[in-house]
């Protein structure tokens, strides 16, 4: 059977999508199989030329059923489910089709006021800092918010994905055959990380 990985948030604007199309791009650096499935109706679909992985759009809870259904019959394979802003009832139904619950943010207080909700409303979900800034001051300044979240949410934020304006080029509507060495680098890190908590 597949796993099935969600990237979801009740935020606007914080990596979903980036984060969905850098963990897409890095599984399949490291021979995996993966599916990228849109569910956001509000965005348009991204060509497949150029990708490393497959891309779905099941922008509808329709096709969303038929597409994890189709994805879960295929052993070996790793689907990652773009979520949208602002969907409660739509994240959660992800939530509970996922094995992974992943939920960017950056570093700002508004994002940080709305991943305390969303790590109180899922508790299996794991923060994930999302275009994370790379500078000293930035990153002291990004910590004391951090600081400032229960240890139990803490305790749930994963390794940064770092700000990298390279990421921009997995959105294109046709990315380049080429991609830079540190997107490339950045998107296997990620994957290894998702990787290794779904083996626990």
């Amino acid at each position: 059977m597949a796993e099935i990985i969600c990237v979801i948030g009740t935020k606007g604007g914080s990596g979903k999508t980036t984060v969905t199309h850098l963990l897409c791009h890095g599984l399949s650096l490291l021979g995996h199989r993966a599916a990228c499935v849109m569910t956001d109706e509000y965005r348009e679909p991204l060509r497949p030329e150029n990708r490393r992985y497959v891309m779905a759009d099941a922008r509808s809870p329709e096709v969303r059923e038929k597409v994890v259904g189709k994805l879960r019959d295929l052993p070996g394979w790793i689907g990652v489910l773009d979520g949208g802003a602002n969907r409660t009832e739509t994240d959660v139904a992800l939530y509970e089709l996922a094995d992974l619950v992943l939920l960017p943010f950056r570093d700002s207080a508004e994002d940080i006021r709305v991943l305390t909700h969303d790590l109180e409303l899922f508790p299996r979900a794991l923060a994930l800092p999302s275009q994370w800034p790379q500078n000293r001051w930035q990153r002291e300044a990004a910590q004391k918010l951090l600081d400032e979240l229960p240890d139990s949410f803490r305790e749930r934020i994963l390794t940064p994905v770092p700000a990298l304006s390279a990421s921009k080029l997995l959105l294109q509507t046709r990315p380049p055959e080429t991609l830079p060495s540190a997107l490339n680098s950045a998107a296997r890190a990620l994957a290894k990380a998702a990787l290794e908590i779904l083996e626990d």
